[in-house]
């Protein structure tokens, strides 16, 4: 059974906003008093519902009442809107600053790169850097040169190893802080959103990196991302963090999965309120227009994976003959996908409804915007409705290395077999 590296029991960040001084010298100086002594600080008050110290100014709680056990060996990724407490919790657990309550134990050395900049003198060279960071983590001068070629082979800059990295790009920064925390010898690796500074090829090399270090080496790997592509396939386990709390933790598929369920919408609709605003001419106009994914799921929202259901309502003023309505699916580009064909409806005044659905499996992680063409007849065109509505299909595949958009305006599930001949068989 794995041990645990890290324990975070109650863990709540407060920050300040406005000030960070009571306004006066004095003042001030009395606050600095009293923490010397380590007494209250006399111009808070007590806030009843948490039992914490609670600034006159505006407060707002970055972290609030976060319980996390973390196993050796354990990949975690933690994902959340911009302003969840993300980046404060992996601060916190690197120590860079403390927490207004609570409890953190760590087993082990820990290796963070939290930002660009992060543990580099700006004014050594990128050789020395290496070896600083190395002794700073404990280790011996002979121990850090046995990791240097690789080092900097993986970081792609030997040409610039020996010029003062502060003449460095924030992608060759990066580059050398990223290789550095993941060849020297720690128990912990800490990595924020900073990867989004490398470029594509980059970024691939650097996850196999980190699904090397934990799956053969066995380190334990924290990565917060916005690539959730990246934490589905690379961790084990995520937790989302929603305002400061813990929305949910688990597998990372599944919370991926609600994450993203809770940030698309359900459907996509337009529609318009009367006759006289709504788009078209005398003889038909567009009523509502609405996309929505074909699922049991009342958490569902568009994938690969789903059927895609249109639906379509019109105010019709034909009331002889048929009305012909051709769907045409877009890129954004306004590359035409595919035609769905004619739907014959027999003319009727009123309102006419129609439903069209594209089969699952077919469509790509992109977004498609949709016109409709209608004739009367098979004939004349009497309304033309260009990109009437857009909707966003979504996708999380499987496997390490495609976190890019799947090549084709669709992707279509085919069969395919494969066929082995015999050599000894002429």
């Amino acid at each position: 059974m794995s041990e645990k590296v890290i324990e975070v029991e109650n863990l709540s960040k407060v920050y300040r906003l406005g000030e960070v001084g009571t306004g006066t010298l004095s003042r001030d100086i009395e606050r600095w008093v009293a923490k010397a002594r380590g007494k209250q600080d006399p111009f808070t008050i007590i806030d009843e519902a948490s039992g914490v110290n609670k600034p006159t100014d505006d407060i707002i709680w970055s972290l609030k009442d976060i319980d996390l056990t973390i196993q050796q060996g354990e990949t975690l990724g933690i994902i959340g809107n911009n302003g969840a407490g993300k980046s404060t919790l992996l601060k916190l657990l690197s120590r860079i600053t403390t927490p207004t309550k609570g409890t953190i134990k760590v087993k082990g050395k820990i290796a963070s790169l939290l930002e660009v900049g992060t543990g580099f003198h700006p004014e050594l060279t990128g050789r020395e850097n290496i070896f600083l960071n190395g002794a700073i983590l404990g280790m011996r001068k002979k121990e850090i040169a046995k990791l240097y070629d690789d080092i900097v082979q993986f970081a792609g800059v030997e040409r610039y190893i020996n010029t003062p990295v502060k003449r460095y790009s924030s992608g060759m920064y990066i580059r050398l802080a990223f290789s550095v925390a993941a060849h020297l010898e720690t128990d912990i690796l800490i990595v924020d959103e900073v990867l989004a500074v490398g470029d594509a090829d980059f970024q691939k090399k650097c996850l196999g990196r980190m699904e090397e270090l934990s799956g053969k080496q066995g380190r334990t790997i924290l990565m917060v991302s916005h690539n959730l592509q990246a934490i589905a396939n690379l961790c084990e386990n995520a937790i989302w963090l929603d305002k400061g709390q813990i929305a949910k933790k688990g597998k990372s598929k599944e919370v991926v999965k609600s994450y993203t369920a809770s940030t698309k919408p359900k459907e996509t609709v337009q529609s318009w309120e009367d006759f006289d605003s709504a788009p078209g001419n005398e003889l038909i106009k567009l009523r509502r227009a609405v996309v929505k994914p074909v699922s049991a799921e009342a958490d569902a929202y568009i994938t690969v994976r789903t059927p895609v259901q249109l639906n379509f309502e019109f105010w019709c003023n034909v009331d002889d003959g048929v009305v012909n309505i051709n769907v045409i699916l877009l890129s954004t580009k306004g590359e035409c996908i595919f035609n769905l064909g004619s739907h014959n409806l027999e003319a009727k005044k009123g309102v006419l409804a129609l439903q069209s659905t594209i089969p699952a499996n077919l469509l790509n992680n992109k977004t498609y915007t949709v016109s409709l063409g209608v004739m009367k007849n098979n004939a004349a065109l009497i309304a033309d409705f260009q990109q009437c509505i857009q909707f966003e299909v979504e996708d999380i595949r499987e496997g390490m290395y495609y976190f890019d958009t799947w090549p084709g305006l669709i992707r279509p599930e085919i069969d395919t077999f494969i066929f082995y001949k015999n050599p000894d068989k002429q």
